[in-house]
């Protein structure tokens, strides 16, 4: 026998980085408060819709046919930790990095970089984590509805991956 060990061993191929998708918000006079910095829920609706432009991107479907499809109806959020960096006004163009961190049984981790500006030159301007699940319908046998977490598609996993 081997006594156990915590060295990871070494191979000579490089970690696989993880696809990552750029999604891109001009920010609007509307989403500010009255100061003119944005009103920091708006953050969360770009990413959001960052999210959905991920898998999208990666070759996903819209929600409604998967559902159709596979039961899969989308992936909600269960847990999220956001870290603003610097403040945004209306007229900037912002650049959303999102890609899935983490691949679990249910659920999966999607981290997010905005940035405004391009390069070396950009700003970072905040950091967010998520772990959002693979959802599909449940009926608790009484005429309520509801959702559950259910398996991630292997294709989904590939597409993305």
């Amino acid at each position: 026998m081997h006594p156990a060990t915590s060295q990871t061993p070494r191979t000579s191929e490089p970690a696989a980085t993880p696809r990552s998708v750029v999604h891109t918000v001009k920010v609007e006079f509307g989403d500010c408060d009255p100061a003119g910095i944005v009103w920091f829920p708006n953050f969360f609706r770009w990413i959001d819709h960052a999210s959905r432009t991920f898998f999208s991107a990666c070759g996903v479907p819209p929600w409604y046919e998967l559902e159709a499809r596979t039961g899969v109806l989308g992936t909600p959020l269960v847990d999220t930790k956001c870290r603003f960096v610097n403040s945004v006004t209306y007229g900037e163009t912002l650049q959303i990095h999102v890609h899935i961190a983490e691949w679990r049984g249910k659920s999966f981790v999607q981290k997010y970089r905005i940035l405004r500006g391009e390069g070396d030159s950009a700003t970072l301007i905040l950091e967010c984590e998520e772990v959002r699940i693979f959802a599909a319908r449940t009926t608790d046998g009484q005429g309520g509805n509801g959702i559950r977490a259910v398996p991630i598609p292997e294709d989904i996993r590939r597409l993305c991956s």
